[in-house]
């Protein structure tokens, strides 16, 4: 007769789960990509705005939160001239596309992950493609409200559009196969690790951006703003493992949960809490 199973408590189960996601190496994906990838797309875009807000400097120092010399000397690296949307031709422009779709796909398989769901189909990309746009255009809007609002106002309209945004952005992504029910405590505890995020490089890399820059150039800034977009990445899959694993402890997905496995005689047992097979997100729909 077996015993029943007890479950760790949040933290340690929080742990566990990231640690079989590969949370951190996820965070370096997330921030290789975004600035290989995404960030020439966006500096495209931001060149191209007819309202001239800053450009690509703008929304990196509106998202880090930095002011005064570290954001000067980030707009020296980050903020190309205007005639970069003239020297920039229809092939290139397609091939910027087509490298934002690699930053898009990894956000996606990401989310499957978390919820423990098979892979898209190719076709799908149309999805990647539409929540790409759908993210720059959210950035835009972060950035214009910088020039409407400010304080308090500002705060709460940015934090309700990062909730909306990041509600609908995996229901989207993975195809409406889990209820969007499910995915507001993700996009809640998600926006929550942002506005940490935010706290922290206000105290923190504001001053580390200037002595790197001193000390090591444009190099440093550069890596300085790498880091950020790792946290950023930690945060955009790890809140939404927050999400799972509060849905999963408020009984949500007790109608979706499989049966608890018994490893086979000879092989170590899985860790407390885990009732997946060793080869964990890769079965079936959590949803």
């Amino acid at each position: 007769m077996s015993r029943p199973t007890t479950r760790p408590s949040w933290p340690v189960e929080l742990y566990h789960r990231g640690r079989r996601l590969e949370l951190m190496h996820r965070g370096l994906g997330f921030s290789t990509l975004a600035l290989v990838t995404l960030a020439p797309l966006l500096i495209v875009v931001a060149a191209a705005d007819p309202l001239n807000h800053g450009g690509f400097a703008l929304w990196l120092v509106d998202g880090m939160d930095l002011s005064g010399r570290s954001a000067e000397v980030l707009s020296e690296v980050f903020n190309p001239p205007r005639k970069v949307v003239g020297a920039t031709s229809v092939l290139g422009g397609v091939l910027l596309a087509v490298f934002g779709l690699s930053f898009a796909a990894s956000v996606q398989n990401g989310y499957e992950r978390v919820w423990r769901l098979p892979a898209g189909p190719w076709h799908r990309i149309w999805r990647q493609a539409v929540w790409l746009c759908v993210l720059t255009v959210y950035l835009y809007v972060q950035v214009q409200t910088r020039a409407v609002l400010a304080g308090n106002y500002r705060m709460v309209m940015s934090v309700v559009i990062g909730v909306l945004f990041f509600w609908w952005g995996p229901h989207f992504l993975l195809g409406g196969q889990v209820r969007p029910r499910l995915l507001l405590p993700g996009a809640v505890a998600t926006m929550a690790g942002l506005v940490g995020l935010r706290a922290f490089s206000y105290l923190v890399l504001t001053p580390l951006l200037v002595t790197n820059a001193v000390g090591y150039g444009s190099i440093g800034t550069i890596l300085v703003v790498e880091s950020w977009l790792v946290g950023a990445g930690f945060v955009v899959h790890g809140g939404a493992l927050v999400g799972h694993l509060f849905c999963d402890r408020a009984g949500h997905l007790l109608e979706h949960r499989e049966p608890v496995y018994e490893a086979p005689a000879g092989r170590p047992a899985q860790e407390a809490g885990d009732t997946r097979p060793e080869e964990p997100f890769g079965g079936r729909p959590g949803e």
